[in-house]
């Protein structure tokens, strides 16, 4: 382990990333693309920008993810009141595809809970939030 919080942390979200890519390998998503879906079916429409920062994913990652959604048809992109702002909103098609992806998910999310334990799963939930929450206020 490196005495280094920020390697730890992005070595570890490597390791959960392939994890999940694994598990939604045949659904046609991966964890990113299937990230920002669960974000706008909750959400709703949403500016690029507040689904960025709300995401904590980077300009360029965001904007290569989204266009790979919308060439998909799963989402759909308008501009808002003020030109520089683009919306995002989820397809009924996107809605579909995030359905059938769904089991893939929940089996990468057991088997993470499985290979962690409940209390350290419970722990690693509370810890991120807190950790993602200082980082911002820093």
């Amino acid at each position: 382990m490196l005495p280094c919080a920020c390697a730890n942390l992005r070595r570890a979200a490597r390791a959960v990333t392939q994890l999940y890519d694994r598990e939604l390998r045949g659904t046609g998503l991966g964890v990113t693309q299937f990230t920002l879906l669960q974000a706008l079916a909750r959400i709703g429409e949403l500016s690029q920008g507040r689904l960025g920062n709300g995401m904590s994913i980077d300009s360029t990652t965001l904007t290569r993810t989204l266009a790979t959604l919308r060439k998909a048809g799963w989402i759909a992109v308008r501009t808002g009141g003020d030109r520089r702002v683009r919306l995002i909103s989820m397809t009924a098609a996107g809605r579909r595809q995030l359905e059938r992806s769904y089991p893939a998910w929940e089996r990468a999310q057991e088997r993470l809970r499985r290979i962690l334990g409940d209390p350290r799963w419970e722990a690693l939930g509370d810890l991120t939030h807190r950790v993602v929450r200082s980082a911002r206020e820093a």
